[in-house]
């Protein structure tokens, strides 16, 4: 049963109603189906704190592009939806909730604070998946996981004691990044570094032995009072003679001692280098080496310790200013310079980190990375664009011990229990109350895991592992990862090592990289700025299909792109003409269904050519899509449909459905061939209208998301017969673009005569010349002389067209007088601005280059003004 379109596209009044149409018949729930070959996707989960952005929105849009192409060429295509629990960030949004209430999370204890935290996932977790449902996002919600469910969280259990029985997790203590704002520690893939502007303060530590000083310089003068030795290059012939002996430690008065090590840089400032082994990480390793006592002067929120004497309970930058005050009035500050260094900052709230000991646990990295990176070399795993593999090696061949304990309490508690009376520890899937060693209680450590810990098992744990499940055994491994360049380190290098390690396979074929959508001036989307757009207010003022395609449209495989309102009012223009096209289709479909439905028997030859340049962009597209060229496919789409479907064929068809009978059969036949398959081709990119559509023209299936992708036939190519009509669309293009450089209007008819060597094919169209070049008669010979007539040169013939016919020879003369006075009046504006000394010499070079600019276009101008003139006598 066909229904009426509305004479006006309003996406509002459809869009909600067909998704969950859509959804109540379980279009995006499939089977595994031994008849059919898989496609997998898993999307990279939203955190539950969040709310759609541009970003998402790009990544949603072309994960489901991909999706509906796949479904529709008959794959069980899969993508699985969810959301990530986002530990660090969840947490410091329920921390700040319970601020504003007079709460901390010590009022509450433990357990109480994990009820109002999984209050505010039931409250706020659903919410961008609602959004995502604005958006058209076809993921199978039967199948929806969240990175602390039931399952997700046996896999992270299994996979911790794995590997702590493999040796590859371990508890100690090491320099760690932490995060005095949101109090734990981040691993490096964490922080971000940016160059700052700061100072070198050159200071004076006196030998203990009164025999001099040692003269060194620092960024960080607060962390002195933790130093435990100064370190000099062991080739330094400067310091070779102070190694061994010891230094007095300015405004704390302990003696340290002066060591020799390799890690010192002689040509570096003085050569000489302060050791603080709990606030660095190059200092650890040193004091490791010199087996140097570990002090630290920092609380957790980066307040001095109570054993900082007159400095304690200062915040580090306060302290920082009382200690170099106090530096320059004991005499053991020499100068400042200014220094600009990296700094690295919490990727989540933004504070500086600090370097810290600290006893947490780790993953050993060495022996996951080397599989993970064949992976990728032997093409187990792809990066599209290929250029994005080398980050990766990099990242991977240079890859540290991996942190992965966190100070938290939202998030998967760490497996290992401690006993109470004698210390002993188990790590264990299960709950361990009773010591194995005393008889003792055992309590859990108190510690939860990186949030990139479980989304590292996603692509698996959401389909069943560690158990056998089928989903697991049909759908695994996925078929493409679709994500931004920006979480590369975080998520994709963990994803693929936690796989190997843990499945033996590598999670996906491909990893589509795509960039990040900044604002139209470049710039990247942010709250400080005040940038961002919200999809949502966009999709209610455009439609989903709108944002779809101009996203589409927009982007390239690993680049960043602009948003820009002008284009999704493009993008909805786009699709309102593809809305009164339809229209217009099914205002001339006089047969039933049955009737319309296939191609007629008898093809004419404008058929021919639409059928040959819909062939070849059923090859086309499907070629671009194969290889996740998104943006080439949609160009090809919106091309076809405007430029061959609308302005051309359904022009050309106009003569033979007012002719009636057969002859109109034939055209709407054709017609309603060429409607359904573009359908099909547009479907992935702006899937509502096309429904919408579908839903009111001859169809077969029930639901476009269910049609067959179109397929190149090779029967339907007529590539001689397009190739001649070809010259009779050159011909058309050629008179129009005469007529409308002379400002002709399309009511004013003209005699065309036609010079070709290919006569057959131009009286064959003559009727297309009156329809669609304004002509009132054509005639078709081998040689024409005509006086003053307008000539029009294609490759395959010459037109004449009497110049009388077309103007009013004394008004165009007197426009074009008119046209020539102004022409002349600015070049001899410009030049006399040119041959002005003072112009030309004060100007800026840019200024002077335009204005020579327009001077060369008037000249141009006047050159075809004098043709014009002349051609008329």
């Amino acid at each position: 049963m066909r229904k009426e379109l509305d004479k006006v596209y309003n996406p509002k009044q459809f869009e909600d109603r067909i998704y969950a149409d859509w959804t109540e018949k379980g279009y995006f729930t499939p089977e595994a189906d031994p008849k059919k070959q898989p496609y997998t996707i898993v999307i990279p989960p939203p955190n539950i704190t969040g709310q759609l952005h541009m970003g998402h929105a790009l990544d949603e849009t072309l994960q489901d592009i991909l999706i509906r192409w796949k479904r529709m060429q008959g794959y069980a295509a899969l993508w699985v939806p969810g959301t990530d629990h986002a530990s660090i960030a969840t947490e410091a949004k329920i921390v700040e909730a319970m601020k504003q209430e007079g709460l901390s999370k010590a009022d509450l204890g433990r357990d109480g604070f994990m009820e109002r935290a999984w209050a505010w996932k039931e409250k706020f977790g659903g919410r961008i998946i609602e959004q995502l449902k604005k958006l058209g996002s076809s993921c199978d919600w039967t199948r929806e996981r969240f990175t602390l469910d039931e399952g997700c969280s046996e896999a992270v259990k299994e996979v911790f004691v794995n590997l702590y029985e493999k040796g590859l997790i371990y508890r100690g203590e090491r320099i760690i990044n932490w995060c005095p704002h949101c109090l734990t520690s981040i691993s490096d893939a964490e922080v971000e570094y940016s160059e700052q502007e700061g100072h070198f303060w050159h200071l004076r530590y006196p030998l203990a032995d009164g025999s001099g000083w040692l003269e060194l310089a620092t960024t960080r003068p607060e962390t002195m009072l933790g130093d435990t030795a100064v370190a000099v290059n062991p080739n330094d012939d400067r310091y070779k003679h102070l190694v061994g002996k010891t230094l007095i430690l300015p405004l704390v008065n302990r003696e340290i001692p002066v060591v020799a090590d390799d890690y010192v840089d002689m040509e570096f400032g003085t050569g000489v280098v302060k050791i603080t082994p709990a606030h660095d990480p190059n200092d650890f390793e040193v004091g490791l080496r010199h087996d140097l006592p570990i002090i630290n002067v920092m609380t957790d929120d980066a307040h001095m310790t109570e054993d900082c004497g007159k400095y304690a309970g200062m915040e580090r930058y306060e302290a920082r200013k009382a200690i170099v005050a106090d530096l320059e009035e004991g005499g053991f500050l020499v100068k400042v310079e200014p220094h600009n260094h990296n700094v690295g900052e919490c990727y989540r709230c933004g504070t500086t980190v600090e370097p810290r000991v600290s006893k947490q646990w780790f993953v050993k990295m060495e022996p996951l990375a080397k599989p993970a990176i064949d992976a990728v070399r032997n093409h187990e795993t792809d990066f599209i664009p290929e250029r994005f593999d080398k980050i990766y090696y990099h990242w991977m061949e240079n890859i540290k011990d991996w942190c992965i304990s966190r100070q938290l309490w939202w998030g998967h508690r760490i497996p290992a229990y401690y006993c109470d009376s004698c210390g002993e520890m188990v790590v264990s899937k299960e709950e361990v109350h009773t010591c194995p060693k005393c008889g003792g209680h055992m309590t859990q450590d108190d510690d939860t895991l990186d949030t990139w810990f479980s989304s590292a098992l996603w692509p698996f744990s959401t389909l069943g592992w560690p158990h056998q499940t089928k989903d697991l055994e049909y759908f695994y491994p996925t078929s493409t990862l679709v994500t931004g360049y920006d979480i590369i380190f975080f998520w994709v290098a963990r994803m693929i090592f936690s796989a190997v390690e843990h499945t033996g396979k590598a999670p996906f074929k491909n990893v589509f990289i795509h960039g990040l959508v900044r604002d139209s001036q470049g710039r990247k989307m942010s709250k400080s700025l005040g940038n961002g757009i919200d999809p949502l207010e966009v999709i209610d003022e455009y439609g989903a299909d709108a944002l779809r395609f101009m996203l589409a449209n927009g982007t390239n495989a690993g680049n960043d792109m602009r948003y820009s309102d002008e284009k999704v009012k493009a993008a909805r223009n786009f699709a309102n003409k593809l809305w009164n096209a339809t229209r217009f289709i099914m205002m001339n479909i006089s047969g039933s269904d049955e009737e319309v439905l296939g191609l007629p028997t008898e093809l004419s030859i404008e058929d021919k050519w639409v059928l040959t340049q819909l062939n070849d962009l059923v090859r086309d597209m499907t070629d671009n899509l194969d290889k996740f060229e998104i943006s080439v496919a949609s160009q090809k789409i919106y091309d076809f449909i405007w430029n061959i479907l609308c302005d051309w064929y359904i022009e050309l068809t106009k003569p033979r459905l007012q002719a009636g009978g057969e002859t109109a059969l034939n055209a709407q036949k054709v017609l309603v061939y060429v409607m359904t398959s573009t359908l099909k081709l547009l479907h992935p990119f702006m899937p509502f209208i096309t429904e919408e559509i579908w839903q009111s023209i001859p169809h077969e299936e029930e639901s476009i998301m269910i049609s067959k992708w179109p397929e190149y036939h090779e029967e339907l190519d007529f590539i001689e017969e397009s190739n001649e009509f070809q010259k009779v669309m050159d011909a058309i293009k050629g008179i129009r673009n005469a007529r409308a450089e002379m400002n002709v209007p399309p009511s004013k008819k003209a005699s065309l005569y036609i010079q070709t060597e290919s006569p057959a094919i131009f009286e064959q169209c003559a009727v297309f010349f009156e329809k669609l070049a304004s002509a009132q008669s054509v005639e078709v010979g081998g040689q024409f002389q005509i006086d003053g007539a307008v000539q029009v040169a294609t490759d395959a013939a010459r037109i004449f067209i009497p110049m009388e016919e077309l103007i009013d020879k004394s008004k165009e003369l007197e426009r074009l007088n008119k046209d020539k006075q102004k022409c002349e009046a600015d070049i001899k504006f410009l030049s006399g601005k040119l041959n002005n000394p003072k112009f030309v010499d004060k100007a800026p070079q840019a200024v002077v280059d335009a204005e020579r600019a327009k001077l060369e276009k008037a000249t141009q101008r006047l050159e075809k003004i004098n043709e014009s003139i002349a051609a008329l006598g």
